[in-house]
């Protein structure tokens, strides 16, 4: 019961702090959801930090773990957002955009969660 208040609480302020990011950077006009796209990313960079750092120095409580890990950045990162706008992308025919966003981010989120786990070494 324990964990699962410390995903809540964890996931609720991830949650949180992922829609007012996309409420100032996504825009449908520009293209490109940043807003979506900048989560993903910060989270894939988070998570690597947190597990490498757990992994590295054991000094993370298995609560802590899950409250950061599994919690906030299973809140902050989003791939049911990520799909649907991919599949907008797909709906109105903006192949380039779709092809640029997604590439980016599967390529650019490994290389953040590599990254925070090479930092956190």
């Amino acid at each position: 019961m324990k964990n699962l208040l410390l995903v809540f609480v964890g996931g609720g302020f991830g949650s949180v702090l992922r829609y007012i990011i996309g409420k100032y950077l996504n825009n449908t006009e520009n293209g490109i959801p940043y807003g979506t796209f900048l989560a993903n990313i910060i989270g894939s960079l988070l998570i690597g930090l947190i597990l490498g750092y757990a992994l590295k120095n054991n000094s993370l409580s298995s609560n802590q773990t899950v409250l950061l890990a599994t919690g906030f950045c299973g809140g902050f990162t989003t791939f049911s957002t990520f799909a649907y706008e991919n599949h907008l992308f797909l709906k109105s025919g903006d192949f380039t955009s779709f092809a640029i966003y997604t590439i980016a981010s599967f390529v650019l989120g490994f290389l953040a969660v590599f990254l925070g786990m090479f930092l956190a070494k």
